[in-house]
Order: structure tokens, then sequence, then C-alpha cells
């Protein structure tokens, strides 16, 4: 197998209700690219502002436990209280940290309430309310123009237990298993796999994500030579809680 990564260039600044199916329709057509046999990667940013996930956080009327933990986080307890609206629990605070569940089940940090590349420093973006029907709406409105098959992947930079950095990783994905469940195949020597299932979805996503920095304005990336296969729902990443040791 042998796959190419091709930035989406020149896609102009994404705003609440804007047609973003024919935005990258027709970005993928000024770069050349026939959006078939491939996964299209779309960073959740894009995404939200185009779906109108913004809010402006200063306007917010902090709740008690939102006051409590701006003093714990030295956050603004404004910013404090969006991140717990979007939040199933709160994992980890400490001074500068906000570590928190997010109602889809992603824990990362301040429920992906994020403030780079808003509107403007009084806004924050939200993560997509369904980022799975987010994709699926982007996939068929991009076939219906022509393109396919195609997969798509919304994702978003994490950090990560146990090491520095962040990744990207799937928020939502159309058209493809995010999982590739490989227990029971053999390996070379012959010998039955008993864990082995690679996170598909998220592999795409951190592919994606060495064109896709914040600085750079690329938040589209065509991964051409990868044919799409199967379904299923991103969840199926997430790891049921009476399975996780680390928890």
């Amino acid at each position: 197998m042998r796959v190419s990564l091709f930035p989406l260039s020149n896609l102009p600044e994404i705003c609440d209700g804007d047609d973003l199916a024919t935005l990258l329709w027709d970005a993928a057509a000024r770069d050349g690219l026939a959006l078939t046999d491939g996964i299209l990667v779309v960073c959740q940013k894009i995404v939200s502002k185009a779906e109108g996930r913004v809010v402006r956080w200063t306007a917010m009327e902090p709740s008690a436990a939102a006051n409590a933990l701006a003093v714990q986080t030295d956050k603004d307890a404004r910013f404090v209280e969006v991140v717990l609206r979007e939040s199933r629990r709160v994992v980890r605070s400490a001074p500068g940290v906000l570590i928190c569940e997010t109602h889809h089940g992603f824990v990362c940090a301040n429920a992906g309430v994020d403030q780079s590349n808003a509107p403007g420093p009084e806004y924050a973006v939200l993560l997509p309310r369904d980022p799975d029907s987010s994709a699926e709406k982007l996939r068929a409105a991009l076939c219906e123009r022509g393109a396919g098959p195609l997969g798509i992947v919304i994702s978003d930079s994490f950090g990560r237990p146990w090491r520095e950095g962040q990744v990207d990783v799937a928020l939502g994905c159309a058209g493809f298993a995010p999982l590739r469940d490989q227990r029971g195949q053999l390996d070379r020597a012959g010998r039955p796999l008993a864990v082995t299932a690679p996170a598909t979805a998220d592999q795409l996503a951190a592919a994606a994500g060495l064109l896709m920095d914040k600085a750079a304005g690329v938040p589209a990336v065509w991964i051409a030579g990868l044919k799409p296969s199967g379904t299923g729902p991103l969840r199926s990443l997430l790891r049921d809680p009476a399975h996780d040791l680390f928890r």
C-alpha cells in the first residue's frame, strides 16, 4: 500500500452557516485533487464554526462550581463555566490544568473548549455536538457533488497521559470502520493475534496532523490511496470504563 497526503489550501475563514462541503470541494478542485478512493481529514475547528459552535465566554455567568474550580486552576470562572457545561465530569484539576470528560465521552483538556483560532479573544470554539453525524453529513454532501468513495475523519489535537506533546485524534468519522480488529488473525510466525486492533481513524488523524499546523492555515488534508472500507461509529474507540484500568 502507498498513500499520499495533500493539504487543501486557500480555504476561507469559516463562519456559522457556511456550506463546508462546497468550500472543501472547491478547494480540492483548485488543488487538482479528485476526492475519490481516499480519506478526507477535516479539523474539528472548521466543522464547529460552520455549525455555530462558538460562544462568547466572557458573557457567561459562572456558577458556584465554576468559581471554585477557577480558584483551583487559575482560570477565568466564566471560561470554566463553559467547560463545565460541555462536561460529563471533571477528571483532574490543578493550577493551569482542567481535564474533563465531555458528553461524547472524550477525556481532554478543558472539555475541548478552545480559544485558538476563535473569532476573537472573547470567544471560544466548542466541539461538534455529534461528530459522527457531522462527518456523515459532510461525506454525503461531497458524494452529491461527485466525490467518492471516500471516508471522512473529523480530527482534533489531544494531549496524552504518560507522554509529552499533542497528537491529532479522531472525534468523528464516516464511510469506513474506525477500528481494524485483527484479533484471531495470524502473525508472520503463525501465532494468533490476541489484542491487536489498530485505531485506523486515529492513525489517519495523526498522519494528517503533520500538515495541519495551527499557524499554517491548513484545516483539511486529503489522504489518497487508501480505499475506505467497513463502517462503524467513532465511539467504538472509546474504552468501556468497566475495562479501563487507568480511571
